[in-house]
């Protein structure tokens, strides 16, 4: 599957890597957990084991992508970079009454 077309679904989980002050200070989406790029590997058990497709995101991509590579080692069975959040939000309200 795509990312657009597991938005479409509606079946994920969200995963912000972004520091808890860059939430604060550029905001969120709501329904995503916040466990910061630094974290990853200390929390993976807790990624690994939600039974859904994952969707890591963080402000442009670029930690999101390192942490979606870690986890693909671990066994990640169905993670996708979601990019920027601010992107990634509009697309989550774009997908929202599609169905």
């Amino acid at each position: 599957m795509s990312l657009s077309e597991v938005l479409k679904s509606g079946n994920y989980a969200l995963i912000d890597v972004r520091e808890p002050m860059e939430l604060e200070m550029d905001g969120n989406i709501d329904g995503a957990k916040n466990i910061p790029l630094g974290e990853v590997e200390d929390r993976q058990e807790e990624i690994l084991s939600i039974e859904k497709p994952v969707i890591i995101f963080c402000r442009s991509g670029n930690r999101s992508g390192k942490a979606l590579e870690y986890l693909n080692t671990q066994g990640l069975k169905e993670g996708y970079n979601g990019g920027g959040w601010a992107e990634l939000k509009q697309a989550i309200e774009a997908n929202q009454g599609t169905f």
